[in-house]
């Protein structure tokens, strides 16, 4: 599965260069032109790491990056033509990662965001690590302490959103338009059945992923 960037910015022509920039290193990057488009997106599909434009009209880069940190700890790097410090300390201390100045080298910002990528995954390229788990993405296979798991394709497209959001509550509804998407007709209940097969396809691991009551389920590190 490759990986997926969030683009919020507001000047059409400089989104579809940084969409082409991503797409020619085989990522998948979604372009949004303004805050609460982000948002909406973000709330639907989970993101490897969000280009985060800070002048926009309406609900502006800081305002974005507020939100998502209530929700999310995905990496974030603001797009930003104002310098000086306090602009950059600002944005660290709403959450962000780091940030780069327009005009940017478009080689030093591909850089600069897997980079984050990496960093958030805290492992190797391409693997996703909580506790005894571990996800190779590229592959698409998962091991617990090493040892071969076979996943059918739902449980891993639901363990993959658990392990990018781990120690994060998820509710039924936000995995079944995360992992069943938006037009799925069935109840949240397919939610619980799917728990269910994927803690007993794990094991042992299958009691990281906790049940928080009347709020959804969250992965832990064990």
């Amino acid at each position: 599965m490759p990986d997926t960037v969030l683009i919020v910015e507001d000047e059409p022509k400089m989104g579809r260069i940084l969409q082409d920039l991503f797409a020619a290193h085989g990522m998948e990057a979604d372009w949004v032109p303004d805050g609460l488009a982000a948002l909406e997106r973000s709330a639907a599909r989970d993101y490897d790491a969000v280009l985060l434009d800070v002048m926009m009209p309406g609900l502006d880069g800081y305002g974005v990056c507020r939100a998502l940190r209530r929700e999310s700890t995905v990496p974030i790097l603001f797009l930003t033509a104002l310098g000086g410090e306090d602009h950059a300390l600002r944005g660290y201390a709403l959450g962000a990662d780091d940030y780069i100045t327009k005009p940017f080298s478009l080689a030093l910002l591909y850089a600069k965001t897997t980079a984050l990528i990496r960093r958030s995954r805290g492992t190797e390229d391409g693997a996703l690590v909580c506790g005894a788990i571990r996800l190779d993405t590229r592959g698409k296979t998962c091991t617990v302490s090493d040892i071969p798991v076979i996943l059918s394709p739902k449980e891993y497209d639901l363990l993959l959103c658990l392990m990018r959001n781990r120690g994060r509550v998820l509710s039924r509804d936000q995995l079944l338009t995360r992992v069943w998407g938006w037009d799925f007709q069935g109840g949240d209940r397919a939610v619980d059945g799917q728990i269910k097969n994927l803690r007993a396809s794990l094991g042992p691991a299958g009691r990281q992923i906790k049940t928080v009551f009347k709020a959804g389920y969250k992965l832990e590190e064990a």
